[in-house]
């Protein structure tokens, strides 16, 4: 990922509503949820809610397909991998034993090889 796109992903995260909807749907992964039901969920008009996504969509860190007169959204996680890769590069130098504290932090009980 090269900077642009990270800092584009950065803004859209960047938003109170645009992080909640990014992590409800991380939490919710592999499931893909309507855009009304998130709108919903978060208490936000689904009219703003559409802006939003549109937002992360661009910024890719959602897929959407649609289903019918619905549009479904999933977290993108080629694009959410990108960016954890981004900021994590040059941790410690590229030393993974250096750095078990921040992967521990990351992905709790998915990094006990390090």
């Amino acid at each position: 990922m090269d900077i642009i796109k990270a800092l584009s992903a950065f803004s859209a995260l960047s938003q109170k509503t645009r992080l909640e909807t990014f992590k409800l749907l991380i939490r919710a992964t592999p499931e893909r949820v309507a855009a009304g039901d998130l709108a919903r969920t978060l208490y936000v008009p689904q009219n703003t809610m559409s802006s939003h996504l549109t937002i992360l969509v661009h910024a890719g860190l959602l897929n959407s397909i649609r289903e019918g007169r619905s549009i479904l959204y999933s977290a993108d996680l080629d694009g959410t991998r990108a960016l954890v890769s981004f900021l994590l590069e040059e941790c410690c130098q590229g030393r993974p034993d250096e750095c078990e504290l921040v992967l521990n932090a990351i992905l709790p009980g998915c990094c006990s090889d390090y």
